[in-house]
């Protein structure tokens, strides 16, 4: 534990960490161009969930090196690193049922996005979001929730589309646990002070 400890304080560490979630990011921006020029404008933030995600990680953990707290932005990374992180998981391995095969880049996908979800947990302690974050995390999200599914701007899996209502179902259960988990370790009050 003690490993642990030093490890996720280490700036070095923070930065490398930084590094290879904005390279993330830019490549996950880049995976939804096709949708995204055919969304629009006033959709597109809505859209590219994953890398928005850890956008959202990289701005908190740069603020944590700089030895400050965007408590907001850290409460909507934590929020959505697991959610989409285990979204794009469950939806990829639903690819590959419907499909009947396992591809390489569905495993890349798994593999990236259940990263996403870890860091999540990985990163808490450092965070010093509060309750209030979460009702203003609540409106960003699920905000974004009736915009994919209400207004179908949800990432495209097209081998999927006939299951978008339970898609939907799904995708709002996971927003309530996400919060419900959140909520619960912030009452645990655990971090590294």
């Amino acid at each position: 534990m003690d490993q642990y400890y030093y490890w996720i304080q280490n700036k070095a560490f923070l930065i490398f960490i930084i590094l290879c979630n904005l390279l993330g990011t830019i490549y996950g921006y880049y995976w939804y161009m096709g949708q995204l020029k055919e969304t629009e404008w006033y959709f597109t933030p809505f859209v590219p969930d994953s890398p928005t995600a850890t956008l959202f990680l990289v701005i908190a953990l740069i603020a944590i090196v700089l030895n400050k707290h965007f408590k907001i932005v850290e409460c909507l990374a934590f929020i959505t690193l697991i959610k989409y992180g285990v979204w794009a998981v469950v939806m990829n391995i639903f690819t590959f049922l419907e499909l009947g095969e396992i591809t390489g880049i569905g495993v890349m996908l798994c593999i990236s996005h259940a990263i996403m979800a870890i860091q999540a947990l990985l990163f808490f302690p450092l965070f010093k979001i509060e309750i209030k974050h979460l009702l203003m995390t609540a409106v960003w999200v699920f905000h974004n929730d009736v915009i994919d599914y209400v207004y179908m701007q949800y990432p495209v899996y097209s081998m999927l589309s006939q299951y978008i209502q339970h898609i939907g179902y799904f995708s709002f259960w996971l927003t309530v646990f996400c919060f419900s988990l959140l909520y619960l370790l912030i009452k645990k009050n655990i971090t590294f002070d």
